[in-house]
């Protein structure tokens, strides 16, 4: 028999994550006390079981039978965070995209669990085609014909406690740098999705049973990258320089960079997609699913201060 309320087995696989970091916090701080985390990166999880002892933090390789199944006995949801996001060659994508999805999926109809929360990508969507967006397609569409009453949000770039890329990179270079390079003009238009507003979605869509929709979740403030980049400043204390070069010159400067760094933070495609304008759509997530919006400022602030998460950092 399923456990109900707030003592409902929750099931997190790839719950090491920023996502599943973050998720366990605002679990907890709503009273779930029955987490179980299921992840194969043993030092983030080791950071997870030091920050929350109480929560079951076991090491799992999904895209493998073993006992971690066995843990879909009586949980009462699931939410799905399991991805392979970087990597130059196609195996580790399908293992840990499409393969873990298929194993999660055969457990928990074995199982009978009743409830599904997938992590989805706004890449799906786009015209990208690379092993994350191709795998991650792949990932939603087994979700989707599963048969498992099931909800689906595809994010936006998100950032927030445990943010160990994106925003939390650029904090940290910053702390180290002597200058902060901005390509260009810098004013490239992001839509950066806070974790923290993120968690809070996901624990509305298991609290309401959402089931059976596809919501694209969005950051609802537009922020040009160099303001971006003044927030973090200002929010760190940091007084290092920003100063603008030549798009052509920061180019050339991330090539030369790959070539004595076989996993580069920043890459000369990366760089393309941050001067594309890609715009994505938004919708009233707030008044969809009753949580209220946290402001840009307010939320970078509360990424790099506050005092229990603001200086953890998870490895790559």
């Amino acid at each position: 028999m399923q456990s109900s309320g707030k003592n409902m087995k929750i099931l997190l696989p790839g719950g090491a994550g920023l996502v599943g970091q973050n998720l366990v916090a605002h679990l907890k701080q709503r009273g779930y006390a029955n987490l179980v985390v299921l992840d194969k990166h043993r030092p983030n999880l080791q950071v997870l079981s030091r920050l929350h002892p109480d929560v079951t933090a076991l090491y799992a390789d999904l895209a493998e039978p073993g006992d971690w199944e066995d843990q879909f006995r009586d949980a009462g949801a699931i939410v799905m965070l399991q991805a392979q996001i970087g990597g130059l060659e196609l195996e580790p994508f399908v293992r840990n995209n499409v393969t873990s999805t298929r194993r999660i999926l055969e457990a928990s109809r074995r199982h009978r669990l009743p409830y599904l929360v997938h992590i989805s990508s706004s890449v799906v969507k786009s015209s990208a085609d690379d092993h994350y967006t191709n795998t991650k397609r792949q990932q939603e569409e087994l979700v989707l014909a599963s048969g498992i009453p099931c909800v689906v949000l595809r994010p936006t770039l998100m950032f927030g406690w445990f943010d160990r890329k994106h925003l939390g990179w650029l904090s940290r270079f910053m702390r180290k740098a002597p200058v902060f390079p901005v390509p260009g003009s810098g004013r490239y238009m992001r839509q950066p999705l806070y974790a923290a507003d993120f968690c809070r979605i996901i624990v509305s869509c298991i609290e309401r049973q959402l089931s059976g929709q596809v919501f694209n979740i969005t950051g609802l403030e537009k922020v040009d990258y160099i303001d971006i980049i003044r927030q973090i400043r200002a929010a760190t204390g940091s007084r290092t320089p920003i100063v603008r070069i030549p798009y052509s010159l920061f180019h050339a400067l991330l090539k030369v960079w790959a070539l004595f760094d076989r996993n580069p933070p920043f890459t000369a495609d990366q760089l393309k997609a941050l001067v594309a304008h890609d715009e994505f759509e938004v919708i009233d997530w707030a008044g969809i699913f009753g949580v209220e919006a946290t402001p840009f400022g307010k939320a970078i602030d509360e990424t790099f201060n506050d005092p229990a998460y603001g200086r953890v950092v998870l490895e790559f």
